[in-house]
């Protein structure tokens, strides 16, 4: 999770690709210029460890877009293939 979010903040589409599920994966991303990433909160995690092979994380983003603050509240499912963690789907929350 910390690692896509820094891919985020660096808009490394390359990364965020790689570490999607295929079947969800989006042909294209674009990232807004103005977006200006201020930190990440995991708030809790089910499952994920060492021997798993999913996993859950909550966890609550916050960025600015033009001076104005937004928050991005999500339950992410992943999932590990060939030994690597996914990303596979989010619930966003309010």
């Amino acid at each position: 999770m910390r690692s896509r979010y820094t891919a985020y903040v660096l808009q490394d589409g390359d990364y965020l690709k790689d570490t999607w599920a295929p079947e969800h994966r989006p042909s294209q991303l674009t990232f807004n210029q103005n977006q200006n990433w201020l930190g990440l909160k995991i708030k809790g995690t089910r499952s994920g460890g060492q021997n798993d092979d999913t996993g859950i994380v909550e966890f609550v983003a916050r960025y600015k877009i033009d001076g104005r603050g937004h928050r991005l509240h999500e339950i992410s499912q992943f999932r590990r293939d060939n030994g690597k963690w996914i990303y596979v789907a989010g619930e966003l929350k309010t």
